[in-house]
């Protein structure tokens, strides 16, 4: 899977003009099943996620991780994470992210994920058009990817 993790001091995203998630401080996760995930790097990611620590402590480090500031998570689906072929045209192709129906699995066992890590999740509408607003605290953003171990 992969996953962009955002700090924010607020996000939400919107569906049809109704707000489907609103969050203020924590993670804005963008996040993408790619072919071949399974469960068990949806709950990697989840603990990974829960146990990033980028928050500052009183010495103003980056120390602190999400459950210990208090922040919630807005999950959004985004297939684009998946897109490739950028090397030799313009336009992506994301035939590497999962089928539709297993991205969606996946996308809810993250979220389950996140909130049996004691996180509280906000999240978007699978599939939609989705508009999504964030301030990004810092700005600071980290990449995941459960194929890349490190």
């Amino acid at each position: 899977m992969r996953a962009v993790v955002q700090r924010v001091s607020e996000a939400s995203v919107t569906v049809g003009g109704l707000v489907t998630g609103r969050i203020g401080r924590g993670f804005l996760v963008l996040v993408c099943a790619m072919a071949g995930d399974t469960g068990k790097e949806a709950e990697r990611l989840a603990r990974k996620v829960a146990g990033l620590r980028i928050f500052r402590d009183g010495e103003g480090k980056m120390n602190l991780s999400l459950p210990q500031v208090g922040g919630a998570v807005l999950a959004v689906s985004q297939f684009t994470l998946a897109a490739q072929g950028m090397e030799s045209g313009n336009r992506p192709g994301f035939s590497r992210a999962a089928p539709p129906g297993e991205g969606q699995r996946l996308y809810h066992h993250f979220c389950t994920a996140l909130r049996a890590e004691g996180l509280v999740v906000e999240t978007g509408t699978f599939g939609a058009e989705m508009q999504v607003a964030l301030v990004n605290d810092g700005p600071v953003t980290i990449l995941f990817d459960t194929d890349q171990r490190g």
